[in-house]
């Protein structure tokens, strides 16, 4: 029975940890990285250039770096930062480097794809649209609704997030990100700030559609807690009543969440009522509030290919 080709989707440190967890278990992995983000480096580099934020797309080539003297060095360059009086204050050494290969190359896949060339990198980063994007959030709070726009505005607005869009409304995507949850054994949602991380993903129409026809062959991880101000006061079923909400069409085939909520019934009928397979165990890692395990992590991940080829979700290759 060999290992799963895996297709990961997510942004951030969520999408790191998923994919420090995914490499001992897979195959093949192909990260697919939102790309909303406005803020710091990434977002001076998008108004700048006008290209997509580069920063998680550089965080998920870091996680997929070679375990090597060669890659970890190559790794620690890319995330390292400049701190100086200058213009050059807070950008990332990585974020320049890919923005260098897309004007180089005009290719958004290509300029990663180097980029993996040189971490040596045991997998493949594709963003989830070749242009940038803005999110729009209507956000509920004591004073009533209000509208607020922009990754970072949307990620720290407090409230309840009501409603998400996207602009432009149907950006292109690549044939590549496609292809890689198209052909994927498995495909791996989150974890990650959940509405600008995670749900992102359904707001562009052909990945939505094409998550939608992967559903049966998709592992949803929830979060551990909920620290980022976007989900503060939210519970882990409130994550899955807004995907459901979101994409009504996407049903995964597990959803995996942290053994902290093995007692919340909430959860348990909201993930028997999409009529997806709840897989609960310790997943925190040790000291940390919101931080999940790589090595707990990954043998759950395990765990979750071997159900979904018993129970012929996924085929064995």
């Amino acid at each position: 029975m060999g290992l799963p080709h895996v297709a990961a989707l997510g942004g951030g440190h969520g999408l790191y940890a998923s994919l420090r967890a995914l490499r001992p278990v897979t195959e093949t992995l192909t990260a697919i990285v939102t790309v909303a983000d406005d803020g710091g480096s990434s977002g001076r580099l998008r108004e700048e250039f006008g290209v997509v934020p580069p920063g998680d797309l550089r965080m998920a080539l870091s996680a997929l770096c070679e375990d090597t003297d060669w890659g970890t060095t190559w790794r620690d360059v890319l995330q390292s930062r400049f701190a100086s009086d200058g213009p050059l204050d807070g950008h990332a050494v990585g974020n320049l480097l890919i923005t260098a290969l897309w004007e180089h190359t005009g290719d958004v896949v290509g300029g990663l794809d180097w980029v993996a060339r040189l971490l040596r990198a045991q997998g493949r980063v594709l963003p989830v649209c070749e242009e940038p994007v803005e999110i729009t959030a209507r956000v509920a709070g004591p004073d009533g609704e209000r509208t607020v726009t922009g990754q970072v505005a949307v990620a720290s607005a407090g409230g309840s997030i009501v409603d998400l869009s996207l602009q432009p409304t149907n950006p292109r995507v690549p044939a590549a990100t496609l292809e890689a949850i198209a052909t994927a054994d498995v495909v791996v949602l989150g974890p990650g700030s959940w509405y600008t991380s995670v749900l992102t993903h359904f707001l562009v129409p052909d990945v939505r559609k094409a998550l939608g026809v992967a559903s049966p062959r998709a592992v949803l991880t929830l979060n551990i807690s909920d620290e980022d101000i976007e989900t503060r006061g939210m519970h882990r079923a409130d994550e899955v009543l807004a995907v459901r909400a979101l994409a009504p069409e996407f049903c995964p085939a597990i959803v995996l969440a942290d053994a902290a909520e093995a007692a919340d019934g909430r959860l348990g009928d909201a993930v028997a009522d999409w009529g997806s397979t709840l897989l609960v165990a310790p997943l925190r890692a040790g000291g940390a509030i919101d931080r999940h395990d790589e090595t707990l992590l990954a043998a759950q991940y395990a765990r979750a290919f071997e159900w979904m080829t018993l129970s012929g979700t996924r085929q064995p290759r």
